[in-house]
């Protein structure tokens, strides 16, 4: 009983340590917003075109496990993607959620405020489900900077 006892809480012990790593691998809110903020000082110092080129390096330091930096333009065009390269140069303002919501809209409205958060559901690249998403923007000249985390 004793042997089996221990192999219990061995097992409980390791379920725990799975279920920490497997949170870790995901990105936070504040890791989101300290990406953004440092997009922004890139972007400053840098211009746009060096920042977005450094935002698409699938080796750069503005890609962080799930956490990515994605630009758009205030007509809805994606200027960078640091998931999706596909993405780059296409006008997503018509793109919606699973809901019928329109994301890139609700970026745009959310960063002529200058920032904050956008919720809205959207396919995991890791679980393939559709799963609560949260985007944090920022407005930078005449584009917008985000990064997103899955809930």
């Amino acid at each position: 009983m004793k042997t089996l006892f221990k192999g219990v809480v061995i097992g409980l012990a390791a379920l725990a340590f799975t279920g920490i790593a497997a949170a870790s691998e995901k990105g936070t809110a504040d890791e989101a917003i300290a990406l953004v903020k440092k997009g922004v000082a890139f972007i400053k110092a840098n211009g746009k075109e060096k920042a977005f080129a450094e935002f698409n390096d699938p080796k750069g330091t503005f890609i962080d496990r799930d956490l990515y930096v994605m630009c758009y333009d205030m007509q809805g065009t994606n200027k960078c993607h640091g998931s999706n390269p596909k993405l780059i140069g296409k006008n997503l303002l018509e793109i919606k959620d699973a809901d019928g919501k329109f994301i890139v809209k609700s970026f745009i409205e959310t960063a002529n405020k200058g920032k904050g958060w956008v919720d809205y559901k959207w396919p995991n690249a890791t679980t393939k489900a559709v799963e609560p998403k949260s985007t944090y923007v920022e407005k930078v000249d005449d584009v917008l900077i985000g990064v997103g985390i899955y809930k």
